[in-house]
């Protein structure tokens, strides 16, 4: 994919307007029900995309750009809960807030740092270029993951038609 730079861009610029869209008309029961025993609400998804604007994407796209290595990130063990005081809007307006400014430090790489590389700690080297992807890519992913959890009441009430959602019932640690 030649346009990285540009369609991650368009990608990371997209996520917050949809999490400010779910979390604004959504009730919180419905964002904060986990699928299934083990797994994430849609709510903690959210959460880990905090944790990651805060922690993770920006950062090391400054790591890179300054020629240095980074650390793994572990959501299990340095990641947030969601703050049982905030609610979801709110989440989603810090996110917002965060991922301004991660879009921020996205605007200083150019083509030519595609390339640059620094070593993840548990991955070995790694590119500018990937890390964009992976960055475009864990959004989308925890989006959907997200909306997944959400699916599971309506799934699981649907009655006949519930073999045509086979492929999105969440599974306890799946």
């Amino acid at each position: 994919m030649e346009n990285v730079l540009e369609w991650s861009r368009t990608v990371l610029e997209t996520t917050p307007a949809r999490w400010l869209e779910l979390t604004e008309k959504l009730p919180a029961e419905l964002l904060t029900r986990p699928p299934a025993a083990g797994e994430w609400s849609a709510v903690g998804c959210l959460q880990h995309l905090i944790d990651t604007e805060r922690g993770v994407f920006p950062v090391r796209i400054n790591a890179i750009l300054a020629g240095q290595d980074f650390p793994a990130f572990n959501p299990d063990s340095e990641g947030a809960q969601p703050a049982a005081d905030q609610s979801p809007a709110a989440l989603a307006r810090e996110f917002a807030r965060l991922r301004r400014e991660g879009l921020a430090a996205l605007a200083q790489v150019t083509a030519a740092d595609l390339d640059r590389q620094a070593r993840h700690s548990e991955l070995g080297l790694v590119t500018m270029r990937q890390l964009i992807y992976h960055w475009a890519g864990h959004d989308l992913m925890h989006t959907v993951q997200a909306e997944r959890a959400l699916m599971q009441p309506f799934i699981g009430g649907c009655g006949p038609w519930r073999r045509y959602f086979t492929d999105h019932i969440a599974q306890p640690g799946g």
